[in-house]
This record gives C-alpha cells, structure tokens and sequence, in this order.
C-alpha cells in the first residue's frame, strides 16, 4: 500500500523542491521517482569478520531487504561495530568491551538521525551489540524489529558438546598440570565448528532471549542457530513486520512498558541466564524513560523458578534449547504459572499472551521443566546488598552446590594480577579473591573476568573460592562470582578498603554481602583512602569514564528518555 510521508522523518531528505540536492544522491545509487517515495527502513548491521558471532549477519539483513521491498518500503543498509568478548578477553583489550555497548547505540542513532529513516531492523550477534541495538531502538523510538543472528552450533570433543567457555577452563587445567598441550589444542581447534554467537546461554543468548521476552523480537525467532535455513525465513519476515509495524504506528516504546522489562527480567531468571542482563536491561529502560534499577531486577530474579537446564550451570546450549520448544514454550510456562504480563504488546502486534495461545508444551524434551518441577525455585541468578556493597551486586547461582560462602579476602587491583597469581596457584581454598578498580569508570570500561574464573574451574577450585569484582562476569563464568559491586572501587565505595585477610560473607540465600569489620576502622581506612588515575587519560575510553555512571543503573552515559526535549520518530 502507498505510504504518506507528510509525518515520516524521511519526508526531510526526499519530498519537495527543496530537496532536490538530497534525492539526487539516491537517484546515483538507482533509485527511482517511485523508490524515493516509499518510507525508508533503516537496516543496521553488526556484522563484520572479527568473529563467527557476526559472520552472517550482513547476509541475513540483505535477505531482509526482500521483505521491506514486498511490503512497499525502502530499504537503507548500514553498518555498525562490534566488540567480541571471546577475543577480547582477558587482556586490555576488555576495557572496549562494554563501552561498544555506548558507541553501538550512538552509531545507529546518529546514522538514522541523519538519514532521517523512519523505521529499523537491527541485526546483532555478540554480546554488547544486542542491547547496543535495542537502546538504540528505544531511543530513536522509530517502530523497530530486532534480529538475532543466531547461536553457534556446538562442537564435539571426546563424544561431548562443548563451547568456547570449555576451551578458557581447558586453560586453567592446562596451567594446573591437568591437561596435556596437544589436548588443549586439539579442543580449540573443534570447540567453534562454525557461524553464530555462543552457544550456551551466556550474554548473548541471554540478551536474544530478552529480545522475545520484552517484544522487539517475532516469536520463536532468535533460538534458532546460524547456520539454519531458517533464519533466512526470519530475516524476511521481519523486513514485512517492520512496515506493518509503521502502518500501525507502533513503536518500542509502546512495547517495552515497565511490564515488559519485568516480563524481560523472568525470563533471564528462569533461563539462568547472563549476570549481563542486570546491567542491560537498566540501561534499555532508561533509553525509555523507566525505573527499572539493579534492584528492580534482583527482585524479580528472586521470586522467579529457575526452570531451564542450560550451560554453564545447566547441560544444554540454544540449539537444544530450539529444538524443545524455544524460549516462548519457557515464557508459555511462565505465563500459565502466573509470572509474566501476558498483555503487553509485541512486534507482531498482537499481545504476548495472543503469540503464546497456540504454544504447546513438548513432552519429549528434558531442557525445559514445567513450572511445578522446577530445577530451582528461585532465579538462576541473585541480587545482593549489605556493607560491602551499598548500591548492590549480582551472582549467577543457577548450578551452584552452595549458596553461602565466608573467608578472607586476598586483594588486587586488577585483573591481569589476579589472573597470573591464580596461574602460579598462589591463593588457597576458601579465600575471597577481590578485584577491584575494574568499574565502568576506575577500569575504565567494567571489563569482564571469564578468564580468570575458568582458570580457576580448570584447576578445581572453582566451587572452593569465591570471586568479587566492580567489574562484570562473562555470561558463560560459572562459581561463588559476583560482579558490579557498587559504589565502585575508583568511586571510593567499601571494595576499596577491603586489605587482604579481612572477612567477607556472602549469603546468596538472603541476598547479603558484607565486609566483616567495625565502622570505626572503615572510617579510618575512608580517610586515608586516596582516588587512583587509571592509564586512559585519551581517547574514547577517557570520554566514557568521565560520563558513565553507576552499574546499579546500568552503567549509562546519559540522562535517557526523562530528559528529552523531542523524539527523533516525531521530527
């Protein structure tokens, strides 16, 4: 059907006298009269060759293009960046990691705002990109689709499945004398055996499931592996409801409502999914004008059964996770049990409650359990609060054996110190290992800590000492982890008074994490306490540390949707 562009952003550079200039750029890329007067759909691509998460991303948004063409728009192809966790890990390197997140979401903005495009598709693979897209989304408040690029499929050593987070603990056994070299050669060689984003539900996976949960994603789209043929279905499907979705006028700020980020929280929840989401999922709301804080999502966390047997702390990765039903038979479960809003809108434009009626629950899978017999009954993952950390932390408890850990502290300043003393086995059972200055503004950058916590899987210690950070974990770390403690060692906050031998307890059954020792000898360490001027003194990671905040609010760098003056969508 003809589309009126009086209201579209697009009428700006392509209807009028006055804007002859603009339409002769598109004439030259051959376009025509009829092309120029069709609303154009932006459709923003992560993908690139820097890793297999992002490998076929382009492909699958060119394929998109079909669908925005045969519903009468106009599709406008670009490219955005990508940091990949799994290569920048454990070096320097990690800092980029979350500030991509930022970079990710400002180049899409910047990249509609000024080719005034009046709707998006964006399509992501790893970790930061995922949100990066949504915030963008949720920012430009254009009607918006979300595609994922799909999960890896996993690799096969000594008759086993196995992922990328085998080979970072392969590491640690290697280091501790239990693993041959030509093992751990062997086992990076057919860990990745292709195209698509880690399989097991780490970030990632985590963040395409939240993407169905809060409504941005068609349903059942996003479990589905690179590799299958059906993603090229989904692509296409999406370019059509994109422009359904700019017929109706319905944007992602209609869908993601305060419900639909509770609805979101569940299902990180009852998937055991990443810790990452607890920084997301605030920094999502706030692109939307919403509360929606660390402890808005620990407490959901909290009252939500853990019913989903996925790696790491479970047996199964996403391709198994498809094959039983995906992630709307978890949601169907949930619904019927009473823990989501079954009446928030979706892309499909219907309810959540309208796309799940023909769900119905498979019986010849074991990665799903129902409601009444769930693996756990609260949260795979925890929110916590206490002396330690005033303004909260999080650990991932799904697969933990205990849930109340007490030791001495043994201390450092950053990761790469931990990491090699952690190598020399220079720590012992039951201690606390801190890292701190690692924040989003002392780090600078909130890098995460997955190779430090699989070297320490890897020599067996991993249930026997406990990890905690200002930084963040990998969706894929597994043990006593917790991460985004706050107030942030660079910040002042208790973590940068803890000396090694304090006492730290953590209760994940209660949420409490406490630094054992007297306000009075606290307040003597505060005042001789002096901040510390990290190495980035230039450059983006300079930018970022001057402006981002807390981690309990997701770690943003502007005031969101409370502050605008205007939408880009009404312009």
């Amino acid at each position: 059907m003809p589309f009126d562009k009086s209201k579209l952003p697009s009428r700006h550079v392509s209807v009028g006298p006055s804007k002859a200039p603009h339409r002769s750029y598109y004439y030259a890329m051959g376009l025509t009269e009829e092309d120029i007067a069709k609303p154009f759909v932006g459709i923003a691509s992560a993908g690139n060759d820097s890793a297999p998460c992002n490998t076929t991303l382009d492909l699958q948004a060119d394929i998109a293009r079909e669908g925005v063409e045969e519903a009468g728009g106009m599709p406008r192809r670009f490219n955005t960046i990508t940091v990949t966790d799994g290569i920048a890990m454990g070096h320097q390197g990690m800092k980029a990691s979350l500030v991509s997140r930022e970079v990710i979401a400002d180049s899409v903005e910047l990249s509609v705002r000024g080719h005034c495009y009046d709707a998006l598709i964006g399509f992501a693979g790893c970790d930061k990109s995922l949100p990066g897209m949504m915030m963008a989304m949720l920012r430009l408040n254009v009607p918006s689709v979300f595609v994922y690029g799909g999960s890896i499929l996993p690799g096969r050593f000594h008759d086993k499945d196995v992922t990328v987070v085998d080979v970072f603990e392969a590491v640690g056994q290697y280091a501790a004398g239990g693993c041959p070299l030509q093992e751990l050669i062997e086992l990076e060689k057919v860990a990745c055996p292709g195209h698509g984003a880690c399989g097991g539900q780490f970030t990632a996976n985590t963040m395409a499931c939240v993407a169905e949960a809060i409504g941005l994603s068609l349903p059942n789209s996003n479990m589905a592996p690179a590799p299958y043929e059906s993603r090229e279905d989904v692509a296409r499907d999406a370019g059509r409801a994109v422009m359904a979705l700019l017929e109706k006028n319905i944007r992602p700020r209609d869908i993601c409502t305060r419900k639909a980020f509770e609805n979101a929280a569940r299902v990180v929840a009852a998937t055991g999914g990443s810790t990452n989401a607890a920084l997301h999922l605030p920094a999502m709301a706030n692109e939307a004008g919403i509360e929606f804080s660390l402890f808005d999502v620990a407490e959901i966390f909290r009252t939500t059964p853990y019913i989903a047997d996925l790696k790491p702390g479970g047996r199964y990765v996403a391709k198994d996770m498809h094959a039983a039903g995906g992630i709307y038979m978890v949601m169907k479960t949930l619904l019927e049990g009473g823990y989501l809003h079954g009446d928030c809108l979706t892309v499909t434009g219907k309810t959540l409650a309208e796309n799940l009626n023909d769900i119905k629950w498979n019986p010849d899978q074991d990665v799903i359990r129902p409601i009444s017999n769930p693996i756990t009954p609260t949260g795979g993952v925890v929110g916590l609060k206490g002396s330690l950390a005033p303004d909260g932390a999080i650990v991932k408890v799904a697969g933990l054996k205990t849930l109340i850990f007490e030791g001495p502290a043994r201390v450092f300043d950053c990761e790469e110190d931990c990491f090699a003393a952690v190598e020399r086995r220079a720590y012992e059972k039951g201690e606390v290992l801190v890292i701190r200055y690692e924040g989003p503004k002392g780090g600078p950058g909130m890098r995460e800590m997955l190779s430090t916590t699989a070297a320490l899987y890897g020599q067996g210690m991993g249930e026997h000492v406990a990890l905690i950070t200002d930084g963040r974990f990998s969706g894929g770390t597994r043990g006593f982890c917790i991460g985004h403690v706050g107030p942030e060692a660079a910040d002042g906050g208790p973590i940068a008074l803890i000396e090694n031998g304090d006492l730290i307890r953590i209760d994940a059954t209660t949420g409490q994490i406490d630094l054992l020792l007297d306000e009075s000898t606290l307040n003597t360490r505060r005042a001789n306490w002096t901040p510390r001027t990290n190495d980035y003194q230039s450059g983006a990671l300079y930018r970022y540390s001057q402006t981002v905040g807390p981690a309990s609010q997701g770690a943003v760098t502007h005031p969101g949707a409370k502050a605008e003056r205007f939408v880009f969508a009404d312009i």
